[in-house]
């Protein structure tokens, strides 16, 4: 097994590991279609900075965590997701024009003999407000199905 190249503190980090930064927080997350109350979502550094971790609260009792780094190797982020439903979900991805954009691939839960492919996207509206959209699709990203569109609002 080949191992990348060792990463001492104090080094020099690439300028893409603070590029998700606007998502750290604590949060109130909204449906855009109606407003009401989704969940909350804590989203903190670690690893000294270089990762992101989120902690998903949401009002009907799923719980749900992710990791999120810059991978230098692959010039990528790297998102892992796991939740209380047995969901896991890998992405990948990066910025597009100031938004944060993770695509990935999954067993579809209602037919695990198909894939289906997801898309995240992260979008800064101010300095206290993300949107983010996850959308699916079953065609192979021809056509793209809305899952969830919600507005984060930093608490306090």
């Amino acid at each position: 097994m080949e191992l990348g190249p060792l990463r001492l503190p104090g080094m020099t980090e690439p300028a893409e590991v603070r590029q998700f930064d606007f998502w750290i927080g604590d949060w109130d997350v909204y449906l855009l279609s109606d407003g009401t109350l989704a969940g909350t979502n804590r989203v903190e550094p670690v690893i000294g900075g270089r990762a992101i971790a989120e902690h998903w609260s949401g009002v009907t009792g799923v719980l749900g965590t992710s990791l999120n780094a810059w991978d230098p190797d692959r010039h990528c982020w790297h998102q892992t997701w796991m939740d209380t439903s047995g969901a896991t979900l890998m992405l990948d991805g990066g910025m597009r024009d100031g938004v944060m954009v993770m695509t990935g691939s999954a067993a579809d839960p209602e037919d695990p003999s198909t894939v289906q492919h997801h898309r995240i996207t992260w979008r800064p509206v101010t300095p206290d407000e993300v949107h983010q959209q996850w959308e699916t699709s079953a065609d192979g990203g021809e056509t793209w199905k809305v899952e969830f569109l919600g507005s984060y609002r930093r608490k306090g």
